[in-house]
């Protein structure tokens, strides 16, 4: 079957490696790469920030962490590190997917991926041309007149558009770099106001962060940086002599509900927020097998 798949993000790019491995005819559509995608911008921590009423959630990032396991990518690592809840703060319904998940009173702790999101999607992309899969950088301005059987709505942010689906929003998250003085775990602090993280990946460690909805720009607020950058070297003492390196910010794609759904000829998996690298393998199965039903 002759499939476009419209976006070039994590999630884009896991579809078509899923779909090209099934013996399908694949051609990647997107305005730009992956590199300037929202996924390069991602922490890389695999778990979801988001806490979401969908019982998918637990086998989609069980089955990423376990593609990870196997695949052995640049950008990839394994560690053990501690979330911080708020006092009483139930367990949250992902926590099955981490299978040495302990609690310690008000601390989750768990072995989970750490992603450099943009080593690692270099190698994906690689891996995806490597199956025949043709990239081209266009715009989209619909789904429909492609020289397609089926399309594959995995365009992040565009895919609302793409869709017409008014419930997708942008959410803004702002991030700081700073020099790497040897972390050994990451740390999330869920205790508020806000969400404080510290994402080591060896050359650099990933600060954070916010989460602003409905922000339209990519440009870092200097004064978010220096926030940013006090909470978590409050939280990681260690980080107090490491070097500032930049500032991103990343637009996530949410939408209340993750779309992962066959509408005729059209596939469409977005809305997955924050948690793009985490969902992203267990969502591509999924894809995979809509195909076989639309046969």
């Amino acid at each position: 079957m002759r499939i476009t798949v419209a976006g070039a993000g994590i999630i884009g790019l896991s579809c078509a490696y899923r779909l090209a491995g099934a013996g399908h005819d694949v051609t990647v559509v997107a305005a730009a790469g992956p590199g300037e995608s929202t996924s390069a911008v991602a922490g890389g921590l695999l778990y979801p920030p988001v806490r979401r009423p969908d019982k998918r959630i637990v086998r989609w990032t069980a089955a990423t962490l376990g593609v990870l396991r196997e695949q052995e990518a640049p950008g990839v690592r394994f560690r053990r590190g501690r979330i911080l809840l708020a006092q009483g703060e139930p367990e949250p319904q992902w926590l099955p997917a981490m299978a040495d998940a302990v609690r310690a009173d008000d601390q989750l702790v768990f072995t989970t991926a750490l992603v450099d999101t943009p080593v690692y999607l270099t190698w994906l992309l690689s891996q995806v041309e490597a199956r025949g899969v043709r990239v081209e950088y266009r715009s989209l301005a619909s789904l429909t007149g492609l020289d397609a059987d089926l399309v594959v709505n995995a365009a992040g942010l565009g895919a609302g558009r793409l869709a017409g689906d008014g419930s997708m929003v942008p959410v803004g998250g702002q991030v700081a770099h700073l020099t790497d003085p040897g972390l050994t775990e990451f740390v999330v602090d869920e205790r508020g106001p806000g969400l404080t993280y510290v994402i080591p990946h060896g050359g650099h460690v990933v600060c954070g962060g916010t989460e602003e909805p409905g922000r339209g720009d990519t440009d870092p607020n200097p004064g978010v940086t220096a926030d940013i950058v006090r909470r978590c070297r409050e939280l990681v003492p260690a980080l107090a002599e490491a070097e500032v390196l930049r500032s991103v910010v990343g637009l996530r794609p949410f939408r209340p509900v993750v779309r992962l759904e066959r509408k005729g000829d059209v596939v469409h998996c977005y809305g997955h927020g924050g948690a793009g690298i985490t969902l992203s393998w267990g969502c591509a199965a999924d894809v995979v097998e809509l195909v076989k039903a639309a046969r």
